[in-house]
């Protein structure tokens, strides 16, 4: 049976897409889009859930006094719909402990850089590129990890490369990284979660065959 997948969404949803994307192309086969949850109003994302046929609601996080009340209420939606496993994609939330445990190894994210370089708490979006651009790394690209309740701390599933071209601005750096990385190795390793072909060890990820 397919495993049920949740994506926790925050805006434009481009990662979303590229899951949509594999699953329409076999890509993505032991799981299926069940549901789309954006943290704020307006998101994209859930246009583009919708138009694929996807339910896709709001539990907006500026409604909410305090985040155990809204990890509750989203944990209960999600429990609502029988989800099996999370992908956040563009979601711009730290998760607690207590909201990992729930999903324990069964959460991941994608990550514009190369772990541990350019990560942690306030990399995110164009800071993360504009960090590489300023250190003067000649490659970057990204990581899909385990999530834990440590800004980009869980363990490492998945990492590709993206070379830094001479005259990269963040926004074209952030372009090539999304095309030639992200949107490559979050469905492959969405596929792996969902296939249980993923074993972790402390901070070692096993792909099984």
């Amino acid at each position: 049976m397919k495993k049920r997948i949740g994506v926790l969404v925050s805006g434009g949803g481009t990662n979303l897409q590229a899951l949509l994307d594999a699953e329409k192309a076999g890509i993505l086969k032991s799981g299926t889009i069940a549901l789309v949850v954006s943290s704020k109003a307006g998101a994209y994302a859930m246009k583009r859930a919708e138009e694929a046929g996807v339910e896709a609601i709001c539990v907006d996080r500026k409604t909410f006094g305090s985040r155990e009340v809204y990890e509750e209420t989203l944990l209960q939606e999600l429990h609502n719909r029988d989800i099996d496993v999370l992908v956040l994609a563009g979601f711009m939330l730290v998760l607690s402990d207590s909201f990992t445990r729930a999903y324990e190894d069964r959460i991941i994210n994608v990550h514009p850089s190369l772990i541990p370089a350019f990560c942690g708490d306030g990399f995110y979006g164009l800071h993360v590129h504009e960090r590489a651009l300023a250190y003067g790394v000649k490659v970057t690209g990204a990581t899909v990890h385990f999530v834990n309740e440590i800004t980009d701390g869980g363990a490492i599933i998945m990492q590709k490369a993206v070379d830094i071209l001479e005259g990269d601005t963040p926004e074209v750096l952030q372009k090539r990284v999304m095309e030639q990385a992200e949107h490559i190795i979050l469905p492959q390793a969405t596929e792996l979660l969902c296939a249980d072909k993923l074993k972790r060890d402390g901070r070692r990820v096993t792909i099984l065959q």
